[in-house]
């Protein structure tokens, strides 16, 4: 099924997306209020709050404001660099960085602060960056969480995908010669439209997915290509570290970003950027200048 956050009426309500409608039960009966209390009530959870939904009054997609599905979460979002073959091929010799095919996952992490939903406005920070970049993503949402997951199992582990755009400030990531800055500007981390449950999506590693910068193609390539599939990764960040409900994965990019182009194209006020991921949705955003 597809979750989403959303408000109204002054309210931020979670519901399922049916077609053009939510149907979101009214907290007051006893289902959970918020995507993480949804996530962290395990399967049992989803199922009552399904049953609730059916019954709820449907409200129309455009008459709510959809939210990031997980507007505030509870941890940071942990990141993969590097993890599409050709991505790491054009930017080889690039002035972010020059490197192989990674061995071992490239892992940074975003901010909290920097996540927004679909349809919200993304502030250029012309004041600090002049090389705000776009990176479509398949997002990873935990659901049962545990250390040492084994790889065989750690899709068991997963609650649903959603899309991210991976916003990169590249002048800043070149200035302070890590990831986390450049990557966590307020705004940085559109997330939606939805959260489709892990049910919905067969094989994680064929899906299609593309970046548009006003209309324009600007990625189109597919999971399969990743260095680093969805179970090794969490495998991988599972060995020494306890995976939480809800923590979120953004598995990294494929070719096609600005900065490893001729000439590089950056993100500029007035431009929009949308990310889709078949299976999933489009997530769109436009960029301002505050």
């Amino acid at each position: 099924m597809r979750l989403a956050t959303f408000a109204y009426r002054n309210t931020v309500r979670i519901g399922v997306v049916d077609n053009n409608t939510l149907l979101s039960p009214d907290p007051a009966a006893g289902t959970p209020a918020t995507m993480l209390e949804l996530i962290a009530g395990g399967e049992s959870a989803l199922a009552r709050f399904f049953t609730a939904a059916q019954v709820a009054q449907p409200l129309p997609v455009d008459h709510v404001r959809l939210l990031a599905p997980i507007p505030q979460p509870a941890r940071n979002i942990m990141c993969l660099g590097f993890n599409y073959v050709e991505h790491v091929q054009e930017t080889a010799g690039s002035t972010v960085d020059a490197r192989a095919i990674p061995e071992h996952p490239v892992v940074f992490t975003k901010n909290t602060t920097s996540v927004v939903g679909p349809g919200a406005q993304v502030p250029c920070h012309p004041d600090i960056t002049s090389e705000l970049d776009w990176e479509v993503e398949l997002a990873v949402v935990i659901g049962s969480g545990g250390r040492a997951i084994r790889e065989p199992d750690a899709l068991d582990h997963v609650f649903g995908y959603t899309v991210i755009n991976d916003l990169s400030a590249r002048d800043l990531q070149v200035r302070h010669q890590q990831f986390f800055l450049g990557k966590s500007l307020d705004g940085s981390c559109p997330m939606g439209p939805w959260l489709v449950t892990r049910d919905e999506i067969s094989d994680p590693q064929n899906l299609n997915l593309r970046c548009r910068v006003n209309g324009e193609i600007k990625q189109n390539s597919n999971t399969q290509h990743m260095v680093f599939d969805v179970a090794t990764i969490i495998a991988r960040l599972s060995r020494g570290m306890t995976l939480q409900p809800g923590d979120i994965i953004a598995t990294g990019t494929p070719s096609g970003v600005g900065f490893t182009r001729e000439p590089p194209e950056f993100l500029r006020p007035g431009d929009t950027v949308a990310c889709e991921i078949d299976g999933i949705g489009m997530l769109t955003n436009s960029l301002v200048a505050g």
